[in-house]
């Protein structure tokens, strides 16, 4: 058994805790919103009230949070008050270079970080199969890689400190880019009025199918865009993506559309929607707004 203390219970760490502590660990959740942590509870783990009381007696620490500052913020905290030595995976999906710092910073200290950001969503965190890219040493990697097996099904240390964030950024290029194809294929379809659950159904067994495809088809087919993955947070990754390649001096044409795609379904008001909600913009591009 390992203490954990989980920090951000959102629609990824929280399932992801609950299968920690499933797994028989001692899980303690910490929240800007309280209220998340009943899933946790009822699997045995704990509710924190606070930084300093999710720590206590952790082993390890897990951080899921939205974004870059998020993160610098809780390590800030986690830097003063954990014990020297303990092991931090910090699951979010930021700046290669801001984890980089990070990982400086915590050796400086004593402390061992990982960067393992996920994908997979909301369906690959509730049925623990997310694919995890492990960045940081391989002696860390072999000590969380038990707990690395709980949460995902596909686990690989690609590098050291930065290399997962870097993975994570190409993960996000591809899956934002087919996104749109798929949105844009299915607009095709419905102007010449083809069945398009056939047509989506006949496309997914060919060079055509994707994960992407398969898992995302019912919300376009059904417009139905409840937040898997929200658009706010594929902006915020497909900025990461722009900016890491300018700075390794690498062309993404593609890739720079796609950014420019994404922050137009924000700017429209979509980026609390699921990432699918790409549709949405090929619809209003095409003059066929749904409501």
């Amino acid at each position: 058994m390992t203490n954990i203390a989980f920090i951000g219970l959102g629609i990824m760490g929280n399932p992801m805790a609950v299968h920690l502590a499933n797994a028989g660990h001692a899980v303690a959740g910490l929240d800007r919103s309280p209220d998340r942590a009943a899933e946790l509870v009822a699997a045995g783990g704990r509710a924190a009230s606070s930084i300093d009381d999710v720590l206590k007696g952790a082993d390890v620490v897990c951080v899921m949070v939205p974004d870059s500052p998020d993160v610098q913020e809780v390590l800030d905290e986690v830097f003063q008050l954990a014990e020297t030595g303990t092991l931090i995976i910090d699951f979010s999906s930021i700046r290669p270079d801001i984890t980089q710092q990070l990982a400086s910073q915590a050796r400086a200290l004593g402390f061992r970080l990982l960067d393992a950001p996920v994908s997979g969503g909301e369906a690959g965190a509730k049925n623990a199969v997310l694919s995890i890219m492990v960045g940081g040493s391989a002696e860390d990697f072999a000590d969380a890689k038990p707990l690395f097996d709980v949460v995902g099904k596909t686990v690989v240390h690609v590098g050291p400190s930065g290399s997962g964030q870097t993975v994570k950024a190409a993960n996000q290029l591809i899956v934002a880019a087919n996104i749109q194809a798929v949105a844009e294929a299915l607009v095709f379809l419905e102007a010449y009025g083809v069945d398009t659950a056939a047509a989506l159904e006949v496309l997914g067994g060919g060079l055509a199918g994707s994960a992407v495809l398969q898992q995302k088809k019912a919300n376009m087919l059904s417009r139905s865009f409840e937040p898997g993955f929200r658009i706010d947070l594929h902006h915020k990754d497909m900025g990461i993506v722009t900016a890491a390649a300018r700075e390794a001096g690498v062309v993404v044409p593609l890739g720079a559309l796609v950014a420019q795609l994404v922050a137009s379904a924000r700017a429209n008001g979509d980026g609390g929607l699921d990432h699918s909600s790409l549709l949405r913009g090929v619809e209003r591009l095409s003059g066929k707004a749904s409501s």
